[in-house]
């Protein structure tokens, strides 16, 4: 079981960036892949980004490729997603999410964070 808490999100004008953190328990967190998903108010939860377990492969959805990055640091258990370029429409919660037997949007991410609220104002 891993127990994964987000930092990183806060106030930013649109064009601005920040950069989320997940940092996750235990010493296993190599055997993990990992995913950003995000939920505005009103709206379904949507995935965002997802890397895979040694950081080779990468996936973003659409609205986020260009502007979104996220990379893995195995010796310190934490995932990042850099954003750059905010936009209003990225205000949401941000989570991530474990899984350890797949990757990708369709994963099944058995393991979540609490959340941490981006808010880009226009």
């Amino acid at each position: 079981q891993v127990q994964l808490v987000e930092s990183g999100g806060g106030l930013v004008q649109a064009g601005g960036s920040l950069r989320l953190s997940c940092v996750a328990s235990g010493r296993t967190f190599s055997s993990y892949a990992m995913g950003w998903f995000r939920q505005a108010p009103g709206k379904e939860r949507e995935f965002v980004a997802a890397i895979s377990w040694s950081g080779d492969g990468t996936y973003y959805v659409d609205s986020v490729k260009g502007r979104f990055t996220i990379s893995r640091d195995n010796a310190k258990n934490t995932v990042y997603l850099q954003m750059n370029s905010l936009k209003p429409e990225d205000t949401a919660v941000y989570f991530c999410a474990a899984d350890r037997t797949s990757w990708g949007p369709r994963a099944k991410y058995d393991y979540w964070g609490q959340g941490t609220q981006v808010t880009v104002s226009s």
